[in-house]
């Protein structure tokens, strides 16, 4: 059993999620070729993402040629086969802004042909429905090896039209929402015949974070936290905005913004310009090790996004039992109940978000921990990366009957396994286990 996962930037410090899928779907059997279109440009600060990116093939390393050669031998090679595709890749174009940039998607697809001819594997599937799902589609077109994907959001939900979402899910296998929201979405915008292909599977955190040795009791302190990137839709000038009502009150907290992105220099000019540098704190990314600790070390976690797909850092938190401020934005509600493991408020009310972060200062640690208790058992009954792994494997492989594999899929795993059939170890692909 064997897949090809295809991500527009992979490893990325914000895809640790992709990863503990991968891992997971590893741990049950299933042999993953690591494929990223380009790479991501920015510093991996975990190990993790350090021994991931030693396994990812980069689609873009060959340069211009690297494309152009494998666009012309599919061209040779299968040129009805290529005909078709080429009249996808027209579609998509015609309904794209940058119409362009699909002959490249085309040619990264052709590139990837090549390279697997003499070994493809069973199933391609790819995060996001942007440029990676394009890729993935005609790359399907190209090999008639299948497809599905995962769509996240807001991305997708913004631009479904350009993106020719409906007919990406059309093409595909089946299509994977990471929430009952996403998956209204996705009925929004393709046929009603076409509903059955739509499957929720969860983004989930592993063992390390779902083991209760993992977490600690609460600490007495007016500290909270928010990790992600800073950018308009986590809504961190809210959030500085918030704060900086709640210092002229005259609370006393520490508020730590992990993380970093485009915003970082805006929110700290905001922190100065509001006197909030005794206040808030600006870390930049960390590794997960130190992610963990910052959670931990704090009373409660906090993020106001504006927009979202419904973020793995709430699960993160909550996992670690530590309560969660967030908004009713997209699939959060179905993650964070108000009272019970957290706070939501709505979207870009200072008024709310303040009122929520004032109750967490002043909660006793004892209906804290009480809450973070609730919000791990949710987190372990419904996003379990391992778990929602399972689901995957049963839709990539059907034909595996409750997870019994074929002589010929055994034969084929242990071959890949034992590197003998692997593509790693030809000169165009990275080696590395």
């Amino acid at each position: 059993m064997r897949v090809a996962y295809l991500v527009n930037q992979y490893p990325k410090v914000s895809h640790t999620f992709i990863r503990r899928e991968i891992l997971a779907l590893e741990k049950l059997g299933v042999v993953v070729e690591r494929i990223s279109l380009r790479a991501s440009g920015e510093e991996l600060v975990d190990a993790e993402d350090q021994r991931e990116s030693e396994r990812t093939h980069i689609v873009l390393s060959g340069g211009v040629m690297g494309l152009l050669i494998p666009l012309i031998w599919c061209l040779t090679t299968r040129p009805l086969v290529f005909l078709g595709a080429a009249q996808l890749t027209a579609q998509l174009a015609g309904r794209a802004p940058r119409a362009w940039k699909h002959l490249a998607y085309l040619a990264e697809a052709a590139a990837l042909t090549k390279t697997y001819v003499g070994d493809p594997p069973a199933h391609i599937h790819a995060h996001f429905g942007t440029n990676s799902a394009t890729v993935a589609l005609l790359w399907s077109a190209l090999s008639g090896i299948p497809f599905s994907f995962t769509v996240h959001g807001p991305e997708e939900f913004d631009h479904p039209e350009s993106l020719g979402l409906d007919l990406k899910i059309a093409q595909a296998r089946f299509v994977v929402a990471i929430s009952n929201f996403g998956c209204s979405q996705l009925m929004r915008w393709c046929p009603s015949d076409q509903w059955k292909k739509l499957q929720v599977v969860h983004c989930g955190v592993d063992d390390g974070f779902l083991d209760p040795s993992a977490s600690s009791p609460v600490p007495d302190v007016r500290r909270l936290v928010c990790v992600g990137r800073l950018c308009e839709q986590k809504g961190h000038g809210l959030l500085v905005e918030a704060a900086a009502r709640l210092a002229e009150e005259g609370e006393a907290f520490e508020l730590v913004l992990v993380g970093d992105g485009p915003l970082r220099p805006q929110i700290e000019n905001l922190v100065r310009d509001r006197g909030l540098d005794g206040h808030v704190r600006i870390t930049g990314w960390r590794s997960g090790p130190e992610l963990t600790r910052e959670i931990l070390a704090s009373r409660a976690f906090v993020l106001p996004s504006f927009a979202e797909g419904l973020p793995v850092v709430l699960m993160e938190a909550l996992a670690l039992r530590r309560p969660v401020i967030s908004t009713y934005v997209a699939g959060i509600p179905e993650l964070v109940t108000p009272g019970l493991c957290g706070w939501l408020v709505p979207a870009g009310s200072v008024n709310s978000l303040c009122d929520a972060i004032r109750s967490a200062l002043h909660t006793p640690v004892e209906r804290l921990e009480a809450m973070g208790e609730m919000g791990a058992l949710r987190v372990q009954q419904n996003h379990s990366a391992l778990t929602e792994a399972e689901k995957l494997r049963a839709l990539f492989f059907p034909e595996a009957d409750a997870g019994k594999v074929s002589k010929a899929d055994a034969v084929g795993t242990l071959r890949n396994l034992n590197g003998r059939h692997s593509l790693r170890n030809r000169k165009n692909l990275p080696t590395g286990n």
